[in-house]
Parts: structure tokens; sequence; C-alpha cells
């Protein structure tokens, strides 16, 4: 490579050297999280999935937790930046292109969720990703909003008397949570927003005990699950850089996901009738090492991940990328998972942009699939056998709706109340005793588990047992 040579002074024939371009001045973790939060907006994926892929992950530490916590922090918040903004628009009703949207909401959430970072580097920053997004002229308007919600220049008032205040004041569809209060009160329905509106518990499942000591030896610093004792709580520390996550020893799960296999027990015949991502069969293949395990995923795409991570159960799990409602073997199974496909409302915190995408209408299209699954769940077990009915939804048409629609329609099935099963785990060491109390006090009326997030450190969750009498 030929070296560069100044031009000699005296010649003066150096060129006038170009302005840098501002648009470098972006730092990394804006500029990826910018990338995300568009191809969210734009519908072609899902934030989870896009905070674990390449862009991300290429990051150094800060600059990865730095564009995760802007991806998020804007989902979880964008219905009441959105409302902040509108305001201060010159034209409140006019439509802005996608790009300017984006721009704006980080530069908001930033300034209004964030004080760590200076104001200026906020607007600037956010003014220079509106014109590398080819918005030059809408540049201006981005730099003379965001100087105005830095001003303080901003109506809103937080009052949280009524559901619709609510739902705004934490950022959450007013449809929703108005069915929420009505269900079980505003006081409930607003630990339900809290609980979406902050960073879920991040938990993890060991694979035995001498695990948590290598983990802690790596400085991840762990406490007791709330649930489960198979389950820790991290509190500080990156558990996917230890040695023990890399080699398959230590996983993240949360405590409500891992306890709905708990849940399920055991058989020597087992069917995982939606399988994937792979984390409830893993549960079920540890509780049943002697079993035989046939895990479907209708997706080609989730069926080719579960293969792949569930490839070291060897011939004991036969996956199958299969519609388990298409399935032919009636009478087959001891015990039958249906963790069905549901709108998602109790993983929030997790999943925030579900609460843009979902509407009421959709609850239906869901249960039609749900109650398909549910009773292929019951043609498949045998008489004596068992299905475990699970959701991470908290809309009834997933979860009450559902199993009573398909108990009239099918004879011969009853609930089994989950009372008695909670107290067999807490006797074989699997609960701890404060997390069987816990649950105790979630088990409705019919004899069904509903966690409630912000009642419990889980998602939410809904789980039916029912047994096949002949």
């Amino acid at each position: 490579m030929t070296a560069y040579r100044p031009a000699a002074p005296k010649k003066n024939t150096a060129k006038k050297a170009a302005p840098k371009n501002r648009l470098e001045e972006i730092s990394v973790a804006r500029k990826a999280a910018f990338g995300v939060l568009m191809a969210v907006e734009r519908g072609q994926s899902h934030s989870d999935e896009l905070l674990r892929g390449k862009a991300i992950n290429s990051l150094s530490a800060p600059d990865r937790h730095l564009a995760t916590a802007l991806v998020l922090g804007v989902l979880r918040w964008q219905i009441r930046l959105d409302y902040q903004l509108q305001a201060l628009l010159t034209r409140p009703n006019g439509k802005l292109d996608p790009e300017i949207r984006i721009a704006l909401r980080m530069g908001a959430f930033q300034l209004l969720q964030m004080d760590r970072i200076p104001a200026r580097a906020v607007i600037d920053e956010s003014v220079e990703l509106a014109k590398q997004a080819g918005h030059r002229f809408a540049s201006g308007m981005v730099n003379a909003v965001l100087r105005k919600l830095a001003a303080g220049t901003s109506p809103f008032q937080h009052i949280e008397e009524t559901a619709e205040e609510l739902a705004l004041e934490e950022a959450h569809p007013t449809w929703m949570v108005g069915r929420w209060a009505s269900f079980w009160g505003l006081e409930t329905a607003r630990a339900i927003c809290l609980h979406g509106q902050t960073q879920p518990t991040l938990s993890i499942r060991l694979a035995s005990t001498a695990v948590e000591a290598e983990l802690m030896e790596a400085g991840i610093e762990l406490a007791p699950g709330a649930l489960l004792t198979a389950a820790r709580t991290v509190l500080s520390g990156d558990v996917t850089t230890s040695t023990a996550f890399l080699e398959g020893r230590v996983r993240m799960q949360d405590e409500g996901s891992q306890l709905v296999a708990e849940l399920a027990g055991t058989g020597s015949a087992i069917l995982d009738a939606c399988a994937a991502p792979g984390g409830k069969t893993m549960i079920l293949a540890e509780r049943n090492p002697q079993s035989h395990i046939v895990a479907c995923e209708s997706s080609a795409t989730r069926h080719e991940l579960l293969q792949k991570r569930l490839a070291y159960l060897g011939k004991r799990v036969e996956c199958r990328h299969a519609d388990v409602t298409t399935l032919d073997e009636d009478s087959a199974f001891d015990l039958v998972l249906a963790d069905v496909p549901c709108s998602g409302t109790g993983t929030l915190g997790r999943n925030p942009e579900i609460r843009h995408r979902l509407k009421v209408a959709d609850l239906a299209r869901q249960a039609e699939r749900q109650r398909a699954i549910l009773a292929a769940a019951l043609r498949a077990v045998r008489p004596g056998g068992r299905v475990v009915y699970s959701t991470c939804s908290l809309e009834p048409e997933e979860n009450l709706q559902v199993v009573a629609a398909v108990l009239d329609a099918i004879p011969n099935v009853r609930i089994v109340p989950l009372e008695d099963r909670i107290q067999a785990l807490l006797g074989d060491g699997v609960l701890t005793p404060d997390g069987a109390v816990r649950l105790r006090a979630s088990i409705t009326t019919e004899g069904y588990l509903r966690l409630l997030p912000g009642a419990l450190p889980t998602d939410g969750f809904f789980v039916a047992m029912m047994e096949r009498m002949s």
C-alpha cells in the first residue's frame, strides 16, 4: 500500500479537506438501535430476534447494552412518547415518515427517561439520524421538537385515576388496560402495566448445582429463584459469555415457562404439541429420562432450530415438522403438553411491541387455533392420561373460554385442579416453600393457575390440566 504523503506547503496544491461527515459522529449503538426499531416498525421481525442478531452481537458490551436499552425503552414507552411529541408538532395531525418517527422517539426517550446522556448530544444525533435516513429537510423539525421537549415544553400530566389515564401514563393500549381493569380491578391492572414497563427478571435454569459455583467464580451474581429450586435469578454479570452457557449447562428461561413444564409431570410416551423453542421440552426430558418424547413444530424455520437445540438428547426426543392438529395418533400418549401460540399479552415486558401490533379482533382468531390444538391434544392422549394446556396470555378468550368450549365439545374429560400438583412438586423438592404458597394464591376457582405479571416476578401464564376419562 502506498504511503500517504502530504502536499508540500510551498506548492499550495493540497485540496481543501472535505468537511467531516457528521453521520460518522452517531454512536454505533444508536445506529444499531435505529436499524432494529425501523425493522420492527415495518413488521420485518421481532425485537427479541433482532436484539440477538449479528448487528447487535457484534457491538462491544457497553454499546450492546445501550442499543438494547434504547430499543426496548422506545417500544415500551412509544404510546406516551408519541402523545408528548404530537403536542409539540406544528401540524399535530400531520403524517410523519417512519424514519422521522423513530428518530423523534429515540430522542424523546433519551431526554425523558435516560438522565445520563447530555441533551445536546441526544438532539444532535437524532437530527443526524434523520439526515442519514434521507430526510434532511425534516431534520430541522426533529431539532425544533426535541429542543422544546428538552426545555420542558410538554403538556403531559401524571394522572392514573381511570383505566384510560393509566393506559397513557404507562404507555399501554387503552383497550387492553380497560379489559384488565374490568377483570381484576384498577390496582391489578396497574401492577400488570408496571411489570410491562420494566426489564424482566433474568431467570436461568441450572443443569446441576455445580454450575452455580462455576458461574459465581466467573463473576456472575445469583439469587435463588422465586418459585423453583432449579431456577436462579441473575443479579449481575453476563451469563451469555460464560463457559457454562456456551456449553449448554445453563440456559435462560423465565420461571413461569419453567413451571409449566414442571407442572406437566411424567409419562412414558409424551407429546409436546407446540415445542419450539424447546425449553419446556428439555425440562420434560430431564424429568422423564426413560420416556420417548415427540416434539412437534409446524413452522419449518422454528423446527430446524428446535432440531439443533434438542440434538443432544438423541433418539429420546423425536422432532417432527408437523401441525399437531393433523396427527393421526389417537390415544397414543400418556401426557400431552399443549403450550399453544397466543397473543403473548403476559410477556409485554419482554416483547413490548406486541402492544402495538395486537388488536382485540385478533383474540378470536387465536382462540380458534387454540381450540383446534387442545382438541387434538385430547384425541392424542390415552384414557387416564393428562393434557396440560397453557398460554402466556392474560386474555380469557385464549384461556378460560378455550378450555370451556373444548370441554363442551368433547365428553369424558375432567379438569384436574392444580393445587394437588403444586403440593406434589413441593414434596419432590421442585418448588420452594414460598413459591408453593404464592402459587396456591394464584389458583382460580375452576382449579386453573393464573400467573399475573406484577403479582409474581414472572411472565404472565395460564395453565389448565385435564384428564381423559375414556
